[in-house]
């Protein structure tokens, strides 16, 4: 089992790669820290399994999940995050993942995770509210995503814009001319419903593109 490890901290990336080496039939296709690059080694590498954190620079590990689907979509996603709420779960899902863990889990936890998506199966962890689960599986959750009306591209600018990027900078990391970026800037602005900076930073945390330490 091929597993790919995407989370922006580095010591906790190196105590995970250090916890699925110690499981049999395990070895690391790569890890990295920006969902971007995530995205590229998981088309690139393909691997069996991607855990991904929620929060990271470049794309969100939701975003990452939703593209990996059409990208590789032989690969499981697992997300590894401390988030637990309603909306961080049902955006997941909806994105298409097979697992959704806490940081806080037990180590044991984690190869049964891998072994049940491996199987094909869905695994959340225990701590993660039934209601939470039942609530998506019905429809109540459908809702939560604040990011719905939103293209894909729409969310990236958004996500650059929380992380304190200029146009000019957004355009060169997505290679597009900055009249696009302020094209698209003002739909994502007109969508939402919020004009101001401040507004956009506070909905991309609320929505896990950014870590709420901004």
């Amino acid at each position: 089992m091929n597993v790919l490890i995407a989370d922006d901290h580095t010591m906790f990336r190196a105590g995970l790669r250090s916890l699925l080496e110690r499981i049999a039939g395990v070895t690391i296709a790569g890890e990295t820290g920006d969902g971007r690059e995530a995205l590229e080694m998981i088309d690139k590498k393909r691997p069996d399994v991607a855990i991904l954190d929620i929060t990271m620079p470049g794309l969100s590990g939701l975003e990452v999940a939703a593209r990996a689907r059409r990208e590789s979509p032989y690969t499981r996603i697992v997300i590894l995050s401390m988030h637990a709420g309603e909306a961080y779960v049902s955006q997941a899902l909806r994105a298409g993942v097979q697992g959704y863990l806490l940081k806080d889990s037990a180590a044991a936890e984690l190869e049964l995770a891998l072994r049940s998506v491996m199987r094909g199966e869905t695994y959340l962890s225990p701590a993660i509210s039934r209601h939470v689960v039942q609530g998506f599986l019905h429809g109540a959750l459908g809702e939560s995503d604040p990011l719905a009306a939103l293209t894909p591209r729409q969310r990236e600018i958004l996500q650059l814009i929380a992380e304190g990027k200029a146009n000019k900078e957004i355009a060169a990391a997505l290679k597009l001319s900055v009249k696009t970026v302020e094209a698209h800037r003002a739909q994502l602005m007109d969508r939402l419903g919020i004009h101001d900076v401040a507004g956009l930073v506070r909905l991309a945390i609320r929505a896990g593109l950014v870590p709420s330490d901004r």
